[in-house]
């Protein structure tokens, strides 16, 4: 049972989260203020075990900070008009456990605790763009059985964010009628937290949920860059794998996925010479970043044959490491679609769903570095 001090300046307010709190399951009011020096003086005879404070118009870091010193033994939710990405990491390293937006309800309050209690923070989260010099490279379908074949040997949440803003497959792939898109997350996200971002992702199995993009290409405008990657920050929080489809080629929606990346995977077909010349100078765009031989990777799809000596061959070949080497299975893809299955599933033991696997592997073996910016 949470024993909830309640600190909120405005009175009107305080008095409409009072009545959340005292209807709300697992929740008791313990103690209510308007004025937090009353509540830092008074309050610790009450013995709360959860803090939810007013951090709207106010310095908010000492502020947690004088709670967090007091109230060492409860958890702070900071409370706010709206999200200010910006500020989430320093409240978290101020004390709080996250941000509630105000008015929230009761299933909202419930989930909150519930992330800081069983999720990880954004510092945890593997964000794994899939970028393709161009188009038609196969990295729809090898993110969607990635993201199965993650959450399967890992057990923990994954994330998968539709940023193909005019022509993203997702919503098709996983057979999916999405009441929210991207659009819709873009257009709210000044008012939402990671908590109640979630709910417009959409679950395709227990712990995969997708973010579907747009099904109307005249929308790519409605999605700014500073919006996106705000959805990306929230996102960590939620998540212990993202993984983010963006349009083929170099714009402004697959940049800014990148530069917040902890790993860029350049994702090419192979169909005939040009695609090794597509990657070779996609590849010299990304030397840019001063990590990008840990951050910058390569991956081929529909290898054919698929086997350690090809992908030595397209090594050499293309002058750089090469990641994974994915087959080409499209019968196997195209059944497992119909049946509403990723090929993983329907043949595990398939060379296509042993390549996806192995590649899992190696992401959660790696220790990969925290995001870095593109060189100025």
């Amino acid at each position: 049972m949470y024993r909830v001090m309640l600190v909120e300046k405005d009175r009107l307010m305080l008095s409409k989260l009072s009545a959340v709190i005292e209807r709300t399951p697992g929740f008791t009011m313990a103690v209510r203020y308007q004025s937090k020096q009353d509540a830092l003086g008074q309050g610790r005879m009450f013995d709360p075990n959860l803090i939810l404070l007013d951090i709207d118009n106010e310095n908010a870091i000492p502020l947690i900070e004088s709670f967090h010193q007091s109230y060492p033994n409860a958890d702070i939710l900071g409370m706010a008009a709206e999200w200010r990405p910006e500020s989430a990491t320093h409240l978290i390293g101020a004390g709080a456990r996250g941000c509630l937006i105000k008015p929230f309800t009761g299933v909202e309050l419930q989930e909150a605790v519930r992330e800081f209690v069983t999720e990880g923070s954004e510092k945890d989260c593997e964000t794994l763009v899939f970028f393709s010099p161009k188009g038609k490279s196969g990295k729809t379908t090898l993110i969607a059985n990635l993201a199965e074949a993650l959450a399967r040997r890992t057990h923990e949440q994954v994330g998968i964010i539709d940023a193909d803003l005019q022509f993203g497959d997702m919503a098709v792939f996983f057979n999916l009628t999405p009441q929210s898109t991207i659009v819709e997350a873009a257009r709210d996200i000044r008012f939402l937290s990671p908590v109640t971002l979630k709910r417009y992702y959409v679950p395709v199995s227990e712990r995969v949920h997708v973010l579907c993009g747009t099904t109307k290409p005249n929308y790519i405008d409605k999605v700014s860059i500073p919006q996106f990657e705000n959805i990306i920050r929230m996102s960590r929080s939620l998540f212990r794998y993202l993984l983010i489809d963006v349009p083929p080629g170099f714009n402004p929606t697959s940049i800014a996925a990148a530069e917040n990346s902890t790993v860029t995977y350049l994702c090419a077909m192979i169909n005939g010479a040009y695609e090794m010349d597509h990657m070779r100078r996609a590849l010299a765009i990304f030397q840019d970043w001063d990590d990008a031989d840990e951050r910058a990777k390569v991956i081929f799809t529909r290898v054919s044959p698929c086997t350690e000596q090809k992908r030595r061959e397209l090594e050499n070949e293309l002058g750089h490491p090469v990641a994974a080497i994915i087959p080409n299975e499209y019968l196997v893809v195209s059944q497992a679609a119909d049946n509403g299955q990723m090929a993983t599933e329907l043949q595990p033991d398939n060379p296509l769903a042993k390549s996806v696997d192995r590649l899992a592997e190696q992401i959660i073996g790696s220790r990969a570095p925290q995001a870095a910016r593109w060189s100025s």
